[in-house]
């Protein structure tokens, strides 16, 4: 059973096919770069070059970075503000020719990948997936359940939106050591472990295929931190997972 996930992110949009039976791609993504400014009509013109890429006329799953209810945009992060109160799978739908599109917050669609398929698959108690990229992502679950929307990467740290301090793109931007950057993920993970005590943190974004880099040098969290096992996929797999769950009414 294949459906088609495409996760859009403030540097790029990226989709391909997915094999729901593997939890993976069925083909190579397609990425395009996000347009600057992110504004809807620049955004979703780059959702249609995705698909179309396939040649793809089904369903279609789609995350965005910002908090999402009944498909509808009520936050933006890292893309033009313009887009709080559009209706993204309306949107969506009339440029991909009528299709029907499900909308889902980009770190909860990553984090429901990872749970089904990947580093999360059989734990029952708190769990955090957190994608380090533009912004910080994240997905809440308890019980293998997901608490949607906790849009984690804006609690404030040092009196800063964790992201700015600890994305990775504060990384890059400040051309900081892995050694200092480490340093700023483990003050940010010590705050959400006060907050929510979870047992397992799941590092996820473009830059988890770099966690040897990183991970062995945070210390002092009592969770077990891991890679995203999906990597930088996972977005794309768990837009899929949502459009299959709402194809089916679920």
């Amino acid at each position: 059973m294949q459906i088609f996930g495409v996760d859009i992110g403030g540097s790029g949009i990226k989709g391909a096919p997915v094999d729901l039976e593997r939890g993976d791609l069925a083909q190579e993504r397609h990425k395009v770069l996000t347009p600057h400014p992110a504004t809807p009509e620049g955004v979703v013109e780059g959702v249609r070059e995705v698909v179309e890429h396939f040649g793809w006329t089904g369903p279609v799953g789609a995350t965005f970075p910002g908090v999402i209810t009944d498909g509808v945009a009520r936050t933006a992060a890292n893309v033009d503000k313009s887009w709080i109160g559009t209706d993204i799978r309306l949107l969506v739908s009339e440029r991909i020719g009528g299709a029907p599109v499900t909308v889902l917050n980009d770190a909860d669609a990553a984090g429901v990948a990872e749970m089904h398929f990947g580093a999360g698959r059989g734990r029952t108690g708190t769990v955090i997936m957190l994608t380090l990229g533009t912004g910080i992502g994240s997905a809440l679950f308890t019980g293998g359940h997901l608490v949607p929307n906790s849009e984690l990467g804006h609690l404030e740290l040092h009196g800063h939106d964790a992201e700015k301090r600890a994305s990775s793109k504060a990384r890059e931007d400040e051309d900081l050591t892995w050694e200092h950057w480490a340093h700023r993920v483990q003050k940010y993970l010590a705050h959400v472990e006060m907050l929510f005590s979870p047992e397992l943190f799941i590092i996820g974004g473009g830059v988890s295929r770099k966690a040897h880099k990183f991970l062995p040098l945070i210390k002092g969290v009592e969770a077990e931190i891991v890679p995203a096992e999906l990597q930088n996929n996972a977005g794309i797999v768990g837009a899929a997972m949502a459009a299959r769950a709402a194809e089916r009414g679920v």
